[in-house]
């Protein structure tokens, strides 16, 4: 049976291993404002924005979350791991968010205490907010800096996250295709990512059912090209594109899907028409690279290593001038977490890490080329989650 959401008993299991570390280290509460942390820990997930907002996770009492009013009955329907909220009207009121934080940690009987933290201001600090750090409010308090804990929990995947994704996959692999289907010459880029993410969307709510619902994304699905058509493929982050689909365009397209509030990656370069020499050429090498990057995916094997190997394959080709970016980074519960695939960083792949493999070149002018697999590190080697094609002739629109 397919589960959509991470258990509470693995909820619980976090809780407990946070409280191992304040224990271990002498620490009175964990005060958290990131809220992909927060949700990886409670289950809870809100829309971040000027208002301040922070869960804390005592060493003994009520898990307790801090924030506007707008979100004091939202939490119960989402979590039963958040056991107390305590809020403020709103931002910035006629007492600022912050000497209300102030005082709640004073109620909790932390103001005096020993306090880990991702962030000594106390708030996010999204959307213009402005404020005076809480630290200044709470004179007696020490804050310590804790903001690595949540994150290096996230690094090694549990099987529940690792099935997650695996589900993901699976609805990013159908969305891409439609998206294929859709994709024709004299179209804009936005009206087919329209037209394949709403269909992809209501087959997989109709496939997973009532108990379906996505969790850190508005839509179940995202696919698309965000702009990445012709020789703004060439442009890796780009966002958008006036012009319309061509014949013997490029193309680079991504997808994913939220199941749990986790995400695949699949990025795929296509070619509308028959491929030119200099095309296949491109695409063959980028290819090539990142089979090159799959090889060499074990665990032990640093994060250098794998950005190496496509870097050799993209310097004999005689194209490392176009390489613009990394190999690949992290996945999970952002698009870009670590660890990061780079040649500067030599930590290690661990059994459980789950990462993108996207070696892409860039030709300004002419085009880009990267296709972008999630892949999962396991006790003995690596094993691809994301399956759809990744040929040049399955890749050709024609």
């Amino acid at each position: 049976m397919v589960k959509f959401r991470i258990s509470g008993t693995e909820h619980e299991c976090r809780i407990e291993q946070i409280r191992k570390v304040l224990a271990r280290r002498r620490l009175d509460a964990l005060y958290l404002t990131n809220s992909t942390s927060m949700f990886y820990l409670t289950g809870y997930s809100f829309i971040s924005t000027e208002r301040p907002a922070a869960l804390v996770i005592p060493l003994d009492g009520k898990i307790t979350f801090i924030g506007p009013l707008l979100e004091r009955d939202h939490i119960p329907l989402k979590t039963k791991l958040i056991e107390d909220v305590k809020t403020y009207m709103d931002y910035p009121g006629e007492k600022h968010p912050i000497d209300h934080f102030a005082q709640f940690l004073n109620d909790m009987g932390l103001a005096k205490k020993r306090i880990g933290t991702d962030n000594k201001a106390g708030a996010a600090g999204t959307w213009g907010y402005r404020g005076p750090p809480l630290f200044k409010k709470l004179h007696e308090a020490r804050f310590v800096d804790m903001k690595d804990l949540v994150p290096s929990m996230r690094l090694v995947k549990s099987e529940e996250e690792i099935a997650l994704m695996r589900e993901s996959a699976k609805w990013a692999n159908l969305a891409h295709a439609l998206l294929q289907e859709y994709t024709a010459e004299g179209l804009w880029d936005v009206e087919v990512a329209l037209t394949a993410t709403q269909e992809a969307c209501i087959i997989m709510k109709k496939a997973l059912g009532f108990d379906y619902e996505p969790l850190r994304r508005s839509a179940p699905v995202s696919v698309g090209f965000r702009g990445q058509i012709g020789e703004m493929s060439a442009i890796p982050h780009s966002i958008a594109t006036r012009r319309l689909i061509g014949k013997g365009d490029v193309i680079v397209t991504g997808a994913g899907a939220d199941v749990g509030g986790y995400s695949c990656e699949l990025e795929r370069t296509m070619v509308v028409g028959k491929p030119t020499p200099r095309q296949k050429r491109y695409f063959n090498v980028m290819v090539k690279a990142q089979e090159a990057a799959f090889k060499t995916f074990r665990p032990g094997a640093k994060c250098s290593d794998i950005d190496k190997a496509t870097i050799d394959v993209f310097k004999k080709a005689k194209l490392l001038h176009l390489v613009l970016h990394h190999t690949g980074h992290g996945l999970g519960l952002e698009g870009h977490e670590p660890p990061w695939l780079d040649i500067g960083n030599g930590e290690p792949l661990r059994a459980g890490m789950v990462v993108s493999c996207e070696p892409g070149i860039y030709e300004v002018g002419f085009a880009g080329f990267r296709h972008s697999d999630t892949v999962l590190i396991t006790e003995d080697e690596a094993e691809l989650i994301t399956y759809y094609p990744r040929n040049l002739e399955e890749l050709t629109i024609d």
